[in-house]
């Protein structure tokens, strides 16, 4: 499976982005999604994550009200919406995905999934 993350840019605070994550490849061996970030100098961190059927969604904390995690399994895509952004939410994001039904609780851990795209960038200017 081969993961593409697109959608990153630059945005003033207060401003909103859409990342989207498409899936080629075995995407048989896709399932649940997930995204992280990286911001500078600092470890990757979970942000969201969505089951295979799409009704089972994890958010962090830091970003639960503001982003929503959706999914088009026709067309092989994951969204990510990211309204109010703040500058502390710049980072590089990535989308991977773990050949699984169903969303566990490790679904918030990076060595769940199997499979990472190449990352976003995020700029969020104050």
């Amino acid at each position: 499976v081969q993961l593409q993350a697109s959608g990153g840019g630059l945005v003033q605070a207060g401003g909103s982005l859409r990342l989207s994550c498409a899936a080629s490849g075995r995407t048989s061996s896709s399932g649940a999604v997930g995204w992280f970030r990286q911001a500078p100098g600092k470890e990757r961190e979970f942000v969201a994550a969505i089951s295979w059927r799409g009704d089972t969604t994890y958010y962090a904390d830091s970003v639960k009200g503001r982003f929503t995690i959706s999914r088009d399994n026709a067309k092989n895509t994951v969204a990510l919406q990211m309204n109010n952004l703040k500058p502390e939410d710049t980072a590089v994001y990535y989308c991977a995905t773990k050949s699984a039904l169903f969303l566990a609780v490790q679904a918030m851990g990076s060595t769940w999934y199997d499979y990472w795209g190449q990352g976003t960038l995020v700029t969020v200017s104050s």
